[in-house]
């Protein structure tokens, strides 16, 4: 067999990345708080890039155009106009995939690069100033008593060493040996430390276990000679299990009294450090608003603490007036059509995420309406096929995304869940189901919790088809206790929980 080269014409076609393309994407997946971020960076980055300064005064026909979205919402996806012929000669390189953005909007000092949006109220700004703030967290709590508690410098140096070594929760998680060895001395001198911080603000910190947590502000407490003290001391599993039967039978005391011990360990602090956790509070900013107008719903983007994006007159004059190099025009040139191009991702984002706000708006209008129960199974493909983008659009448009409702806030993905059938053909939303499971078991009498099978059957009477599996998977998402771990003595049915 002999080996030759040939010539081949072959005709493909392939999806090729471009950076433009690559940067809407990008821009299509961020939050409104990373979207802000890339815009300040971007801003450092492209010197032609401005942030326009002050509030323009919108005209009346923006202000129609505005009013206009509440009646027309196919105006909002119309495309902005373009500029004269005569204008777009002045336009120094032939770039014809930027002719579709209005470049009044930029280049006009007055004006801005949001896009309109209907307003019926006026929005109330908060206070950032007060909102924001740093909390003490355990360590420093812990070392503002310490500098006022009487230790000599070897305790000083073991006291530091204990705080140091402490988790999230406020439990010691090394040795005492180990803080002997490093300080160079006995390690009663550090267990006589230890106790002396265990009594710090809050009780029970620097403990080793549960065991010992529980111990240390009963002590305090003065009820360390009681049932409670022997409960916590010898069967902490049993009160894990809440088998109050097996209490009773082990310490040879009545149910009564072993609820009313249950009830003083209950209102106990398992995890001491809990409450000044050093973890920032994460504060969720809605992408989207949806209000209701009389009958319907409205659709705002939410552009609050958006640059407003223009170009600048510096670099428009340089090259209208042929100031600049050669080479400074390939630059600007560059950095022009970077920023146009961002410009043009930044209003395509919008765009796509009202559109596909409104659609879900359609689908789920009654759980708008009436709450949690009300909620449709609802799939990517069902809004896809809506409003004509492709599924994976929809999925980046829906990460990290939030919108306030009339029931509260939530992820836009929130609203796709998929469906459990019933026995009439109609389907309903899992998230549904799982708030039906979440409101009975609430409800439910503690002397007889209802098993995962009794909850399957109470489903079927509402016409659910779901099996007993299913039914244990979404209590444990919930962080539901089994029905054997929920069940309270007769005697106490108003015990809390663990």
């Amino acid at each position: 067999m002999a080996l030759e080269l040939r010539q081949q014409l072959k005709l493909t076609q392939q999806l090729v990345m471009t950076p433009q393309l690559q940067q809407a994407i990008k821009l299509l997946q961020l939050s409104q708080v990373e979207l802000i971020e890339t815009i300040d960076q971007e801003l450092e980055i492209n010197p032609v890039l401005e942030e326009s300064e002050s509030e323009a005064v919108p005209s009346s026909k923006d202000t129609d155009r505005s009013n206009s979205l509440q009646e027309e919402p196919d105006s909002y996806e119309t495309q902005p106009p373009t500029l004269a012929s005569s204008e777009l000669e002045k336009i120094p390189w032939e770039d014809k995939a930027i002719q579709d953005i209005n470049w009044k909007d930029f280049w006009d000092e007055d004006n801005r690069s949001s896009l309109p949006a209907y307003s019926f109220e006026k929005k109330e700004t908060q206070n950032y100033e007060n909102l924001f703030t740093r909390t003490t967290d355990l360590r420093e709590h812990l070392t503002w008593q310490l500098q006022m508690t009487h230790f000599n410098d070897i305790e000083r140096q073991n006291a530091c060493l204990i705080i140091g070594n402490l988790d999230r929760n406020g439990y010691l998680k090394t040795t005492i040996e180990e803080i002997a060895e490093e300080t160079e001395c006995s390690p009663e001198k550090v267990e006589d430390v230890l106790k002396k911080i265990q009594l710090f603000d809050p009780v029970g910190v620097a403990a080793r276990d549960l065991k010992e947590c529980l111990l240390v502000q009963m002590d305090h407490l003065g009820i360390n000679d009681s049932l409670v003290c022997e409960l916590v001391s010898e069967h902490l599993n049993l009160i894990e299990r809440h088998n109050y039967q097996a209490m009773a039978k082990a310490t040879g005391q009545s149910l009564e009294e072993i609820a009313r011990a249950i009830e003083v360990i209950t209102a106990l602090e398992p995890c001491p450090g809990r409450q000044f956790s050093s973890e920032e509070i994460q504060y969720i900013v809605p992408d989207i608003y949806v209000y209701k107008v009389d009958d319907e719903y409205v659709v705002t983007l939410n552009d609050e603490g958006m640059p407003r994006l223009r170009i600048s007159s510096f670099y428009r004059d340089a090259i209208k007036n042929g100031i600049a190099t050669s080479s400074a025009k390939d630059f600007i040139q560059g950095k022009l059509k970077s920023a146009l191009w961002l410009i043009r991702s930044i209003q395509q984002r919008q765009k796509t995420i009202y559109r596909v706000t409104k659609s879900i708006v359609k689908f789920q209008g009654e759980f708008l309406d009436k709450g949690m129960a009300y909620l449709k199974p609802l799939i990517l493909r069902t809004v896809a096929d809506d409003i004509e983008m492709h599924e994976s659009t929809i999925s980046r448009v829906t990460t990290n995304k939030y919108v306030h409702t009339p029931q509260g806030i939530f992820e836009l993905k929130f609203f796709f869940s998929a469906s459990l059938g019933r026995d009439d053909g109609s389907d309903v939303a899992s998230f549904s189901v799982k708030e039906q499971i979440r409101q009975m078991i609430q409800a439910e009498d503690l002397t007889q919790p209802y098993s995962d099978r009794q909850i399957v059957e109470i489903l079927a009477k509402d016409h659910i088809r779901i099996a007993r599996r299913t039914v244990a998977k979404y209590r444990d998402l919930m962080g539901i206790l089994p029905s054997s771990r929920r069940k309270r003595p007769a005697i106490n049915c108003n015990l809390k929980e663990t």
